[in-house]
């Protein structure tokens, strides 16, 4: 197959999709309700719940939850060959990412904007609230740690790289100050005035990594960003959201929108075909990349390209505060999934037309990859091409890189441009992992304080500074320990199989609403994907459990697996039980939005 063909596929597929799933989930199964105000206009109060123009707040939520999954998981999953991850982004993103994401920020919208955790206590029960409190809280650390990892390693000794995404913040506060004091609505003044400035930017990126001065201003190193990155997702956390957070992720979509269409271009342009197979011989286990199948670790690996329990946290978090009308949710919800599963495709392409040998000798540890007994064959010419060292550098993020900067240099006019590319990718890397890393930040602050808000209520309210600024503290500091002491590398196994059950969760969650709703005929829209993706991921934990860490002695690693598995599956009997109940109950209500239910709930 040619990256072109599979280039249109997704984007046909997608489209479609978007039209008449979306359309159908929105609109009878949901019953969106453009004349209910939502928790926005209703509990508006300047720091959190701020109505937004859809098209920002459309930027907000994509730069927020795409983050390291769409662009390094299907690199990763390269390893079985184009064809498994092909298939996976786009099934998985139509019939359940994009499920997920939109059941998720309607069941928010319609429970005032409060967390899964919360929705969850209201739909399910108590337990399974208290329960999910915990392991949503847990997960949610594990994850903005390794996201925060990323970008450090994206980051460190780059002078061009974090000059950049460094200006990215004094751009945004000038955005938000213009779009709600100087000149309140102008979203084209602001955009233009944003994107203006970041292109700028970007010229000047060179100039900078090339000046002694400013040099070694800006390449830091591992432990000072470390250190910077917590410092600027406390800060994100206590600002109103229209100061910063709101427009330096709207900004940050520009670059990544716009990164991810010039990408597409380059490939319509190019042409070039896949070098990795379409099945490899991997598949069966065994890959220097992945040690495990095809099934389960394709799903586990390419995560947040088809499907992510770190979306339904946003979700249920920033997002939901600031949708203005309900009808919004189809366009927020499933149309951002949608985008991300473009990205990934976008990534799964950068990283298939590597050769093979090139791929694993970057993405595999020199000892793993001296045993295939190959010999790699564009790698010494690309590597001199960049001006780095890329072999022996495993993760994803330096093989999409080059991946990336490959196309783009295939470009007749960018012929000899390559290590600009190369650079500029890697840049680009790290300010769509940040975004997701300050929105997170936020989101795990207002969990806390639901948390310690049973115990001590004043943490419940939302003006109140002290609690604002303890618990984004102690958020901050716990998944900032993980990332300035850097053991939390050894977790990505952990995270990737934490994100995919907090989606079932959320699926599961959202099918019990649906229940209780009386939509019973769709709710296996929900059921299905949740039931599907809780067996796999759970087998996946399974694998890793007696597989790699149990052999390795990772003992600390296998005991946080089982534990998440067991709070885990704490809920899903939960929901179980709930579900019996109300397929039990036979007389229906009329509820506030004067539909029939099975039952009111506490919103």
């Amino acid at each position: 197959m040619n990256a072109v063909t599979l280039v249109f596929v997704s984007l046909c597929i997608f489209a479609i999709a978007y039209r008449f799933y979306g359309l159908f989930i929105a609109n009878k199964v949901l019953g969106i309700k453009p004349e209910v105000p939502t928790p926005a206009v209703a509990m508006a109060d300047g720091i959190d719940y701020v109505k937004t123009n859809k098209f920002v707040l459309f930027g907000h939520h994509f730069a927020a939850i795409a983050a390291a999954g769409p662009l390094l998981g299907p690199v990763l999953a390269a390893q079985f060959g184009y064809l498994p991850g092909a298939l996976w982004i786009i099934i998985g993103c139509v019939l359940a990412g994009a499920v997920h994401d939109m059941i998720v920020l309607f069941a928010s919208v319609r429970h005032k904007g409060q967390s899964l955790a919360n929705i969850a206590q209201r739909e399910i029960g108590k337990v399974a609230g208290g329960v999910a409190s915990v392991a949503f809280l847990f997960i949610l650390i594990l994850t903005l740690a390794g996201l925060a990892i990323a970008v450090v390693n994206a980051m460190f000794e780059s002078a061009w790289g974090t000059f950049t995404v460094f200006a990215t913040i004094p751009i945004a506060f000038l955005m938000g100050i213009y779009l709600h004091k100087i000149r309140p609505g102008d979203v084209l003044g602001a955009s233009i005035i944003g994107v203006g400035l970041l292109f700028v930017t970007i010229l000047v990126g060179p100039y900078v990594a090339a000046s002694p001065t400013w040099s070694s201003m800006f390449s830091l190193s591992k432990t000072q960003i470390s250190l910077i990155i917590p410092v600027y997702g406390f800060i994100a956390s206590v600002l109103p959201v229209w100061m910063l957070l709101c427009p330096r992720d709207y900004l940050s979509t520009y670059l990544k929108i716009g990164t991810i269409v010039m990408l597409a271009a380059g490939i319509f342009i190019v042409h070039p075909d896949f070098q990795m197979p379409a099945l490899t011989q991997y598949i069966h286990g065994g890959g220097p990349v992945i040690p495990g199948p095809v099934y389960p670790f394709v799903m586990i690996t390419i995560a947040c390209g088809a499907l992510s329990g770190f979306h339904a946290i946003i979700g249920s978090g920033t997002t939901p505060k600031m949708i203005g009308n309900e009808r919004d949710i189809l366009f927020i919800g499933y149309g951002a999934m949608l985008v991300e599963g473009f990205v990934a495709i976008m990534a799964l392409i950068a990283a298939c037309v590597l050769v093979p040998a090139d791929y694993f000798a970057i993405n595999a540890a020199p000892a793993a990859f001296a045993k295939l007994g190959i010999d790699t064959v564009n790698l010494p010419a690309l590597a001199t091409a960049v001006g780095e060292k890329i072999q022996g550098r495993p993760g994803g993020a330096v093989s999409l890189a080059v991946g990336m900067a490959y196309v783009f240099s295939a470009v007749p006019f960018m012929k000899g441009l390559m290590a600009y590319w190369y650079h500029f990718a890697i840049m680009f890397e790290a300010v769509f992992i940040l975004t997701a890393v300050d929105t997170g930040t936020r989101v795990g602050r207002f969990m806390l304080q639901e948390i310690i808000g049973r115990a001590i209520p004043k943490f419940l309210e939302k003006r109140w500074v002290p609690g604002i600024a303890i618990t984004s503290f102690l958020f901050t500091g716990a998944w900032g320990y993980l990332v300035y002491t850097g053991d939390i590398a050894t977790i990505w196994p952990l995270f990737g199989m934490s994100n995919q059950l907090l989606a079932s969760c959320a699926l599961i969650i959202g099918t019990i609403m649906l229940m209780r709703m009386g939509k019973l005929k769709y709710s296996w829209m929900t059921a299905v994907p949740g039931i599907v993706m809780a067996i796999t991921t759970l087998y996946a934990g399974y694998l890793n459990i007696t597989t790699n860490y149990l052999p390795a002695g990772k003992y600390l690693l296998a005991v946080l697996s089982i534990i998440v598995m067991i709070l885990v599956i704490i809920i899903l009997f939960a929901a179980a039980k709930r579900c019996y109940d109300l397929l039990q109950m036979k007389n229906p209500v009329i509820d506030k939005y004067g539909d029939l239910v099975l039952e009111v709930v506490e919103e």
